[in-house]
């Protein structure tokens, strides 16, 4: 829904229903940033970088070698370490992973990953079966 505010930073955004931000505890381990323009010694260098939030890493499934067991969308969910957002996806075998999220894909839609899978909306194929 849009939101009906008078400050103008909040005017026009809105809000998707569908996405949630508490991610799963093994699909997760924080991530030892402190570089924040620092050098091997850990001296500033690059000025002005420094602060911002504290951020966990999702591990993310780039690989999408579950060949031919289908899984289902359960939740998308914000991640802060990339523009995208991430979708947790519960597989047929117990299997529990995050993608990046297809854009178009609801939750509780299903997607596979193989050689002879349809081409539609999530699913992965290799190059040579595109």
């Amino acid at each position: 829904h849009l939101y009906k505010t008078p400050i103008s930073s909040t005017r026009k955004g809105t809000v998707d229903r569908q996405v949630k931000s508490n991610p799963r505890n093994n699909l997760i381990h924080g991530r030892h940033r402190c570089g924040k323009g620092r050098n091997s010694r850990g001296i500033i260098t690059a000025r002005h970088r420094g602060g911002g939030h504290k951020r966990l890493y999702r591990k993310i499934d780039f690989r999408r070698n579950q060949k031919d067991i289908s899984g289902r969308i359960v939740t998308i969910e914000y991640d802060p370490n990339r523009n995208a957002y991430i979708c947790l996806i519960h597989y047929g075998d117990g299997e529990k992973r995050y993608i990046l999220h297809p854009r178009g894909a609801i939750i509780g839609d299903t997607i596979v990953s193989g050689t002879k899978v349809p081409i539609s909306m999530g699913n992965a194929l290799p190059l040579s079966a595109v």
